[in-house]
């Protein structure tokens, strides 16, 4: 039985809610500082981005430059840093999805909060 006549303990919920707020605020700045890589063409270009996605090097083999076909080439940095994103933003559900579950992400949210 919750005390109160079954009203719930708001400061209760209020920490509980600061807690994972605390969280989920470690989690992302933990994103932003690890980096993952994606690749291209067999690994002739390397993209690395951070878990938050922002793009932090790029490395091309140098045979994958040929000047009479630069169109291959912007292919390949696009389809890494393409994949270097896929990656991040399997990293941030990995970091994140719980963090949102238990502030009651899917619609399911606290009332008066934006999640």
């Amino acid at each position: 039985m919750i005390p109160g006549g079954g009203q719930p303990n708001m400061q209760q919920l209020l920490q509980q809610a600061q807690k994972m707020q605390q969280d989920l605020a470690k989690a992302q700045e933990e994103l932003a500082r690890t980096e993952v890589d994606g690749q291209a063409g067999g690994g002739l270009v390397r993209a690395t981005v951070t878990g938050s996605g922002e793009l932090r090097a790029l490395k091309i083999d140098p045979a994958a430059v040929d000047p009479e076909d630069t169109e291959t080439l912007a292919d390949l940095v696009v389809a890494a840093v393409q994949a270097a994103n896929e990656n991040a933003q399997t990293l941030q559900q990995q970091k994140l999805g719980p963090l949102a579950q238990g502030l009651g992400g899917g619609g399911a949210g606290i009332p008066g909060l934006p999640f």
